[in-house]
């Protein structure tokens, strides 16, 4: 998008200084809106006195996004995904199915949202945006909305979220679905010796271990705000169980990485070379997060007591489990649209504008991505799908592709509903018969394991 130089008549406000806010509020300013951005934080303090909000893995359509709002995607500063390796183990911690797919015309990034930020705030600023640190509670969005053609809210701190209805059609579940532990850490290069034993690839692709009755595990490369090119795990711990217990201990970035290194001892120890390797960031002591996201869906539309229309963005609209990287994702693809919308819309941005965009938001990205979480999560809705899915993939590189794919374009899993509408994807992406693909399927029995030394220095 290239910037407008004709005066504007057009006033926006973005409530949230985080990584989807400063980028909605970059694009409308981009867009010839007079934009005033508002946070709780000034800008060093969202740099350096708060944790990262999870790992924020970018695929390509996301990539696209950023691109159309004449933004640094970080393809050319981050360590790129170019694929994810599955180790999947069930009952009692049986081996059963492992596969590697490759990233199909698109590479993953995931960068520090800190840093996506400050870097957007700072070019926000530079182009004559108006920042604002106060808090922002229902009573003084009042008088902002009143004062702007366009509010988005993309927070939901001091009880804006509250503005949103839940949408109950939308939200399947009733509280979180795992504990979520994440820690950020140097010492691991990402050369294709590095989890060699996962894929040829090495540590150009990330990994995700699955584990029935505990819950699941991710690595992947990560550009950290200070530390430059590194590694991040991110833990999901099932309710009840011992990975709960663990992860509820941890209280500093040391302490959560010892949780995890005798977590890969314990049970995930086929990585546990590499994972013995990596070291915590000392220089940044919010380098790891702990806590739970409750899924929902709200309304798109919200009004303040005076009965002024305002927007919601990003989390404040969908809060997705991050098992799947689709809340970051999401977000853009959100704020991008909404900027695309509004940069040519002549008329108010009243409730059937932005009904008509989020409902657009919805169809074209939303329902979509929430189904394939779920899917990720292993919800039970979805089980005899996932057998199926992850099965074949153990089998077929093609559907291995495709089925990880899911994750940069979730849209082609929104119609799978049945065994047989799976089937019919199998048979569509791979030019084979479904049944005869997983008949071939065998369990792994044991995993290969990491001979992973690291170089002496």
């Amino acid at each position: 998008m290239t910037t407008q130089n004709t005066p504007s008549t057009r006033k926006a406000a973005v409530i949230g200084a985080g990584q989807t806010g400063v980028t909605a509020a970059f694009g409308l300013l981009d867009a010839g809106f007079e934009v005033t951005l508002y946070s709780d934080r000034d800008q060093r303090s969202l740099r350096n006195d708060v944790p990262a909000t999870g790992t924020a893995l970018e695929f390509g359509e996301t990539q696209q996004a950023e691109v159309a709002l004449g933004l640094d995607t970080y393809t050319a500063r981050a360590p790129r995904h170019s694929g994810l390796s599955v180790r999947i183990a069930g009952e009692a911690n049986a081996e059963l199915i492992g596969f590697d797919g490759n990233f199909d015309g698109y590479v993953g990034v995931a960068v520090d949202t800190r840093l996506k930020a400050d870097e957007r705030l700072t070019a926000f600023l530079e182009r004559g945006g108006k920042f604002v640190v106060e808090p922002v509670t229902p009573e003084s969005l009042d008088g902002i909305a009143a004062a702007n053609d366009l509010t988005l809210v993309a927070t939901g701190r001091a009880g804006l979220s509250d503005l949103f209805a839940i949408d109950t059609d939308r939200t399947v579940y009733d509280a979180p679905q795992r504990k979520l532990l994440t820690v950020t850490v140097k010492g691991l290069g990402f050369d294709e010796g590095v989890f060699a034993h996962r894929s040829p690839a090495g540590g150009a692709h990330s990994l995700f271990s699955i584990f029935a009755e505990q819950g699941e595990a991710w690595w992947g490369p990560y550009l950290h705000k200070d530390a430059g090119p590194t590694w991040a795990f991110l833990g999901w711990a099932r309710p009840g169980s011992d990975w709960e217990t663990r992860f509820d201990a941890a209280d500093s970035a040391e302490s959560a990485l010892n949780i995890v290194k005798d977590l890969y001892r314990d049970y995930i120890d086929w990585d546990l070379p590499e994972v013995e390797a990596t070291e915590v960031i000392t220089e940044d002591p919010h380098s790891w997060l702990k806590g739970a996201v409750k899924p929902v869906v709200r309304a798109g539309i919200g009004h303040t007591a005076s009965g002024h229309v305002v927007g919601s963005l990003g989390d404040t609209s969908v809060a997705y489990d991050p098992i799947a990287g689709q809340g970051a994702q999401s977000g853009l693809i959100q704020a991008q649209r909404l900027v695309a919308a509004a940069a040519v819309h002549d008329g108010a941005f009243d409730e059937a504008w932005l009904a008509e965009q989020y409902s657009s938001f919805l169809a074209a990205r939303s329902d979509a991505a929430n189904k394939v979480t779920r899917l990720f999560l292993s919800d039970p809705a979805f089980a005899d799908i996932g057998g199926q899915f992850f099965a074949t993939a153990a089998v077929d590189p093609k559907f291995a592709a495709a089925l990880v794919g899911l994750l940069h374009r979730p849209q082609p899993f929104l119609g799978i509903n049945s065994v047989e509408d799976a089937g019919a994807y199998i048979a569509q992406v791979t030019g084979q018969d479904p049944a005869e693909l997983l008949a071939r399927f065998t369990p792994a029995g044991r995993f290969e394991r990491s001979t992973f030394a690291p170089a002496l220095v």
